[in-house]
């Protein structure tokens, strides 16, 4: 089984990418968990999308559509959503009727130097992926509030808490994508 893991930070050594890292040390045996960085996408542009999609479009479609679930850590920027991550789902909604989302399981967590722990976020990517009738986990949360207390100098998470809320969602992922496949 793949999980096709997004994180809605383009940095380096964001907390985000650290909770995706945990998430991969967190699955089981032959569960493998395959990052895709959103970074080349070009802002969604119907005209663009009607010439044809670019290349790095049809990458991140096609490993949505490859994957058996999606796992997105992301981010809160100023109450919401970040761009980038909002732009990556408004591709892969397109076209309404066949969008890769359509039915995949996916789930979302976050973490944020604030104390929402990225709650708002969650909730306006939850509502753009449930609209492109994605299958969005409702539980468990993962909201990682101060991550710099919980993640090392090394982006290792040690907040032992957080760790067990994770390898719930990460079990419930993996159990919902495979009730999927087995429906197919």
């Amino acid at each position: 089984m793949t999980i096709l893991g997004i994180a809605g930070s383009l940095r380096e050594g964001s907390y985000n990418r650290a909770l995706l890292r945990a998430a991969r040390e967190l699955l089981p045996a032959g569960v493998e968990l395959v990052e895709h960085d959103v970074r080349d996408l070009p802002f969604y542009d119907g005209d663009v999308e009607a010439a044809g999609d670019p290349e790095p479009v049809i990458r991140l479609k096609e490993a949505i559509r490859d994957a058996d679930a999606v796992l997105i850590a992301t981010p809160e920027y100023n109450r919401g959503v970040p761009a980038v991550l909002k732009n990556a789902v408004d591709w892969a909604s397109r076209p309404p009727l066949a969008s890769p989302l359509t039915g995949k399981p996916v789930a979302i967590m976050g973490a944020s130097t604030g104390r929402g722990g990225t709650a708002r976020a969650q909730e306006q990517l939850r509502a753009a992926l449930e609209f492109s009738r994605a299958t969005v986990l409702e539980q468990p949360e993962v909201l990682v509030p101060e991550a710099y207390m919980r993640f090392d100098e090394h982006g290792e998470l040690v907040d032992g808490g957080i760790r067990a809320e994770l390898a719930e969602l990460v079990d419930t992922l993996v159990r919902v994508a495979s009730d999927v496949t087995l429906a197919a």
